[in-house]
């Protein structure tokens, strides 16, 4: 993993210098927007309203739209003086029960790692935390954002959790709140037993998520069928060594059976393997211009 902030925890007079790693992953696949008639990439342009000309990145700012319409625009230099008091520290403000910490503030969480020479105070606070049954409330700065946060013991590291701020939560305004609806004790009882009767461990790992499955399998299927479009004027990239996930894996795919019918004709399905003879006459050929090629099924 690779530490994507580096600071200290500080509670009293301990300062106990760590890094953060972040402790979650989203696993979706992830698409590009194509032509469908081309499979090139669709591009977004940044364009001004007023004159309509194309802007570049380093011209654009942050604006505050008021209601009139009017827009208040901010400079990296106005956001730069915003007092970050936490900018390299997660600052313990108290310990609460962890009860207390609904599950609907978590944002994100992080696991930390102590430096070489804080790992004896490290581990002291870590066992301490973990000992009390409680959380610390903190605040730190993620991202030039200040957040508030919790750190908790799991798996023998310290993770940090931030939260969101108490405004951010929405509060339920459902009409069957207010009604007074009547439920027997014959009822509850009966919930009661159905609760318990289906009640067990959770193991997280006999969950998948099948509709990912299920799509990772129709892009393998496609694959394994050739059902490829390379655009025109893109050239096969190299295939990445040790793909990390499969997104990565799917496009070094594409690039090996790519590589592999280049010298084809669009209209030639792939050569099999160990035809030798129909391969040197294929490479003895003069080069053809790249056109857009599609595997017949």
């Amino acid at each position: 993993m690779r530490s994507i902030w580096a600071g200290a925890i500080s509670f009293g007079l301990v300062v106990i210098p760590v890094k953060l790693y972040a402790a979650t992953e989203q696993r979706d696949i992830a698409f590009r927007q194509v032509h469908r008639k081309d499979g090139a990439r669709i591009q977004f342009r940044r364009f001004c309203t007023l004159d309509g000309e194309e802007v570049p990145y380093s011209d654009i700012a942050k604006g505050y739209e008021l209601p009139t319409g009017d827009m208040v625009v901010l400079s990296d230099e106005d956001l730069a003086d915003l007092p970050l008091v936490t900018a390299h520290r997660i600052e313990v403000l108290h310990f609460a029960p962890s009860e207390q910490v609904e599950p609907i503030y978590a944002a994100k969480s992080y696991y930390t790692e102590p430096d070489p020479a804080g790992a004896r105070a490290y581990v002291l606070f870590r066992d301490a935390l973990e000992a009390s049954g409680k959380v610390a409330v903190a605040k730190v700065a993620l991202r030039q954002r200040e957040a508030l946060a919790a750190l908790r013991v799991r798996a023998g590291v310290i993770t940090l959790e931030t939260l969101l701020w108490p405004d951010e939560v929405r509060k339920p305004d459902f009409g069957f709140l207010d009604e007074d609806i009547e439920v027997r004790s014959q009822e509850l009882k009966m919930a009661a037993s159905l609760i318990d009767t289906m009640t067990e461990d959770f193991d997280p790992d006999l969950y998948h998520d099948d509709y990912r499955e299920a799509l990772e399998a129709v892009i393998r299927a496609k694959i394994e069928g050739n059902e490829i479009v390379r655009p025109e004027g893109v050239e096969a990239q190299e295939p990445k060594s040790q793909p990390a996930d499969l997104t990565e894996i799917l496009r070094a795919s594409v690039a090996a059976v790519k590589s592999g019918r280049s010298g084809e004709d669009g209209k030639k399905g792939a050569r099999p393997a160990g035809e030798k003879e129909e391969k040197e006459k294929e490479e003895a050929k003069p080069p053809r211009s790249r056109t857009r090629r599609r595997a017949s099924a």
